[in-house]
C-alpha cells in the first residue's frame, strides 16, 4: 500500500515561484516563517541572505528595476515587515514589479497582540498595488499567480502576500491544478483620440518628445527610437526615461525639470507640441505646473488613468500601454510639417549652454570622475545611485546608452537604496559591470550590506563621494536658509578605509597628486568588491537648478550666471 503523498503550503509556495520562473529571493529570516524557509532549504530554491529586511527590499528593486522581471522578496512578521516598508514604498512610486511576502501569526493568534504581530494589510495598503493574506492552504498557489500577474500587468508595482505561520505547516493532498497567467494584451489607447493628436502633430512646428519611466517599462524603446530619427524629433527625458535613447544620440537635449538641461527646460518652454511618452510631469520635472509646456498642445501617454491631469493638465491623454500607443501613433502618422529652423534653436541651446561644473582647488570635480568612469567603462555598466547630489551628477555626465541602466530611486528619492539596489542588480548581472555611485550620508544608511556584497565576491565597485555633507539638503540651506548648516555636517565619520576593509572590499582613495584617470582603470579592473573613495569641496554644487516656484525656463546655474 502506497503512502498519500502530503504537502505543506510551504511546498506550494515553493512549486508556484518556479512556476512563475523565480531563480532568485532575497529574505531575511524569523520565527513566523522558519517553516517556509526551512522548506526554501530543503528544496534549494535560491534565496539570498541580506543583513535588514530593507535591504531585501531595495536589492529585489535592484533585481526588477534592471531586469523588468518581478523582484521577489521575504521577511518575518512583525518588525520583518515594517523594515521592509520603506523599499516597497519606493517600488510602489517608481513603478516597479515586486512580490512581497511577509510572515504573520498563526490564524488563531491575528488581532490578540500576539508576540510579533502587525496588521500588514492595512500598513501595507498605501503603498501597494494590492495586498493578500492567505487564507486556505490550498489556494496558496492561485493567490501567488494572481499576484504575479497583478504586479506585472498594468503599470507594475508591488504585491505584498501575508502568509500565517498555520497555513504555511498546514497540509493538502494533492497539488492544486493553479498556474501563472498569460500575459494580457498590451492595452491600446482610443484610435480616434490617437488620430487627433497625429494631425495636431503633423501641423507642429515646434515638436518636442519627453521620454519617461513608463517607455522603460513598456519594452518601448525600438518604438521610441523610431519615432525619434524617423520624423528628426529633439527629445528630453525623466530621470528615470534616460538610457531609452542613448544619450550622444544627436537629438537628444539631455534630462529636464530641477536639475535639468537648459536646452532641455527651454525647449519646454518654448516646444508647440509636446509628446510625453510614459512620464507622470510631477514636481521634480514640471517645476510649476501652471505654467508648464505654456506654448504647446500636451500629449500624454500613461497606463495608468489616475494620471490622466492629476499634475498638469494634458490637450489629449492616450491611455495605454506606451509600446502599443506609439504604433498606432506611428501607423496614424502621415506626413509632418519641416522644422529645421526648430532643430537649429534646440542645438544652440544645446551648444550655449552644456551641462558643465568648475574645478575645485585641492578635491576632485565629481563630474569629471562621473565622466571618466563612463569613458573607461564604455558606457556599458548598470549604472546605480543613492539619492543627492551624486545622483545628479550621475544623471547628467554618465553617457547612458541602453534602457535600465540606470538603477536609483526616483519619485521616493530613499537614501540607502544603493548598496542593496547595486546587489541586487549584479544578482541579476552576474558577467556585467556594476558601478554604484554614492555618498558618505547615504552609504552610512544601508552599509551593513556591503556584507552580502563580499560574501558572493560581487564584482561591485563602490564609488564613494565624500564631502563630508548631507550635500543637497546642505545646497539648499546655503541657497534659501542664509547658510544655516542645521544637521548637515557630517564633521564626524567613520574611517571608510577600515570600514571597507572590514567587510573585505579593496578600498582605494584617489589620490588628486597621482595619475588619477590610471588610478580608477586599475580599481575598475581588479575582480571582486572594491570601494573608490573620492574627495569633494564640500560646497561643490549640483548645477543647473530651478529653484521653488520657478518655471522650467526659469534655470540657475552658477557656472554661467555668475
Amino acid at each position: 500500500m502506497t503512502a498519500e503523498m502530503t504537502y505543506t503550503g510551504s511546498d506550494l509556495l515553493v512549486q508556484a515561484l518556479r512556476d512563475e520562473g523565480v531563480d532568485t529571493m532575497f529574505g531575511y529570516p524569523g520565527g513566523a516563517i522558519i517553516p517556509v524557509f526551512d522548506t526554501l532549504y530543503r528544496k534549494h530554491f535560491n534565496t539570498l541572505l541580506v543583513r535588514h529586511e530593507q535591504g531585501a527590499a531595495h536589492a529585489a528593486e535592484g533585481y526588477a528595476k534592471s531586469t523588468g522581471r518581478p523582484g521577489v522578496l521575504m521577511v518575518t512578521s512583525g518588525p520583518g515587515a515594517t523594515n521592509a516598508i520603506t523599499g516597497i514604498a519606493d517600488a510602489q512610486r517608481d513603478s516597479v514589479p515586486m512580490v512581497v511576502f511577509t510572515g504573520q501569526v498563526g490564524t488563531g493568534a491575528i488581532g490578540h497582540d500576539a508576540f510579533q504581530e502587525v496588521n500588514v494589510l492595512d500598513l501595507m495598503t498605501p503603498v501597494t498595488k494590492h495586498t493578500y493574506q492567505f487564507k486556505t492552504t490550498e489556494k496558496i498557489p492561485a493567490v501567488i499567480h494572481e499576484a504575479f500577474a497583478l504586479a506585472k500587468g498594468g503599470r507594475p508595482g508591488p504585491v505584498v502576500i501575508d502568509m500565517p505561520k498555520d497555513l504555511m505547516t498546514g497540509t493538502v493532498n494533492e497539488l492544486p491544478d493553479a498556474k501563472p497567467a498569460p500575459a494580457p494584451a498590451p492595452r491600446q489607447a482610443d484610435q480616434a483620440t490617437v488620430e487627433q493628436v497625429a494631425k495636431a502633430f503633423a501641423e507642429a512646428k515646434r515638436p518636442l518628445v519627453v521620454i519617461g519611466n513608463g517607455a522603460v517599462g513598456a519594452g518601448a524603446e525600438q518604438e521610441v527610437n523610431t519615432l525619434v530619427h524617423k520624423f528628426q524629433l529633439p527629445f528630453a527625458t525623466t530621470l528615470l526615461g534616460l538610457g531609452v535613447v542613448p544619450s550622444e544620440d544627436e537629438f537628444f537635449l539631455g534630462m529636464g525639470g530641477m536639475h535639468g538641461s537648459y536646452a532641455a527646460n527651454q525647449a519646454l518652454e518654448e516646444a508647440d507640441f509636446v509628446l510625453g511618452i510614459g512620464v507622470r510631469f510631477e514636481d521634480r520635472f514640471a517645476t510649476k505646473p501652471d505654467k508648464f509646456t505654456p506654448k504647446a498642445t500636451l500629449v500624454q501617454i500613461d497606463v495608468d488613468p489616475n494620471e490622466k491631469n492629476r499634475n498638469v493638465n494634458a490637450d489629449f491623454a492616450l491611455e495605454g500601454d506606451a509600446r502599443a500607443v506609439l504604433n498606432q501613433f506611428l501607423g496614424a502618422v502621415e506626413s509632418t510639417t519641416p522644422h529645421q529652423e526648430w532643430l537649429d534653436q534646440v542645438a544652440a541651446w544645446n551648444q550655449e549652454r552644456p551641462f558643465a561644473y568648475q574645478d575645485d582647488e585641492g578635491s576632485f570635480a565629481p563630474e569629471a570622475v562621473i565622466k571618466e568612469i563612463g569613458r573607461q567603462t564604455q558606457a556599458r555598466a548598470y549604472v546605480v545611485t543613492d539619492v543627492g547630489q551624486h545622483q545628479m551628477w550621475a544623471a547628467q555626465f554618465y553617457p547612458f546608452t541602453f534602457p535600465r541602466q540606470l538603477i536609483t530611486s526616483g519619485g521616493f528619492g530613499t537614501m540607502g537604496f544603493g548598496i542593496p539596489a547595486a546587489i541586487g542588480t549584479q544578482f541579476a548581472h552576474r558577467d556585467d559591470q556594476v558601478v554604484l555611485f554614492t555618498g558618505d550620508g547615504s552609504l552610512q544608511m544601508t552599509s551593513e550590506e556591503l556584507d552580502v556584497a563580499s560574501q558572493y565576491n560581487l564584482n561591485l565597485k563602490v564609488v564613494l563621494f565624500n564631502n563630508q555633507r548631507l550635500g543637497m539638503v546642505r545646497q539648499w540651506q546655503d541657497l534659501f536658509f542664509a547658510k544655516r548648516r542645521a544637521m548637515t555636517v557630517l564633521d564626524h565619520q567613520p574611517n571608510f578605509a577600515k570600514l571597507a576593509d572590514a567587510y573585505g572590499f579593496d578600498y582605494r582613495d584617489l589620490d588628486l597628486n597621482g595619475d588619477w584617470q590610471a588610478q580608477i582603470a586599475r580599481f575598475l579592473q581588479k575582480p571582486g568588491p572594491g570601494m573608490l573613495e573620492v574627495q569633494v569641496d564640500p560646497d561643490h554644487q549640483a548645477m543647473p537648478m530651478i529653484f521653488p516656484g520657478n518655471s522650467n525656463g526659469e534655470l540657475y546655474d552658477e557656472n554661467y550666471d555668475n
